[in-house]
């Protein structure tokens, strides 16, 4: 769908940068301005992949392949998952978080973008159905506008899913990671991209794996 800046939590300034370049909703120019708008976009979808209420639960579910990922872990056959999906979906299987790397974030985690302290989910979902109001017409118990949700430790609205924002770095995982994990690798599996995005393509072409 279209943005529409006029619904989000938003001044004068901040829309004609929306309108502009719907990007920048997702940037860290504006984030770190205006979390509100951020929120209010992804609040149903965020309340989908986190939230344990009947009414979100299992809004999103993964898929075959996610699976896939999960039954190669038991086997003991997984050396790594690096995904560019931001839903979260992988952390719905089991499989373990130190055996996934999201290249550009993750909506299954929440953290504040200035000190990086993790925010639990539960309390997360809790603040975002009390301050954030619903542009979807969805939920009927939503304000009617919105208020920020500040980080439990230094007390800024900076709060978040762990995604990357236009503007800042990848996960420092990533780097640390990809170099061991494509030593001496017998195979590996490409899934879902098109390989056009770097650094994240960089996986598939920096290995000699089959």
């Amino acid at each position: 769908d279209t943005l529409r800046p006029e619904l989000l939590t938003a001044n004068q300034m901040e829309r004609r940068a929306m309108q502009a370049d719907p990007t920048a909703v997702v940037s860290w120019d504006l984030f770190r301005q205006n979390q509100l708008p951020y929120l209010e976009l992804r609040r149903p979808f965020i309340l989908g992949v986190l939230s344990d209420q009947a009414k979100d639960k299992d809004a999103y579910r993964p898929t075959l392949s996610h699976f896939f990922i999960r039954v190669c872990h038991d086997k003991g056959l997984l050396r790594r998952v690096y995904t560019q999906n931001i839903d979260g979906l992988d952390y719905k299987t089991g499989t373990p978080t130190e055996s996934q790397i999201p290249v550009h974030g993750s909506l299954g985690r929440v953290q504040c973008e200035g000190c990086k302290t993790p925010y639990p989910s539960p309390d997360f979902c809790d603040a975002l159905r009390k301050n954030v109001k619903d542009i979807y017409g969805i939920d009927a118990t939503a304000p009617t506008e919105s208020t920020p949700v500040p980080c439990i430790k230094c007390g800024k609205p900076l709060v978040k899913p762990a995604t990357v924002l236009y503007g800042r770095s990848l996960p420092m995982d990533f780097f640390d990671n990809k170099p061991k994990d494509l030593e001496d690798l017998p195979l590996l599996i490409v899934a879902g991209t098109s390989l056009t995005v770097r650094p994240a393509s960089s996986v598939a072409q920096d290995t000699d794996a089959k």
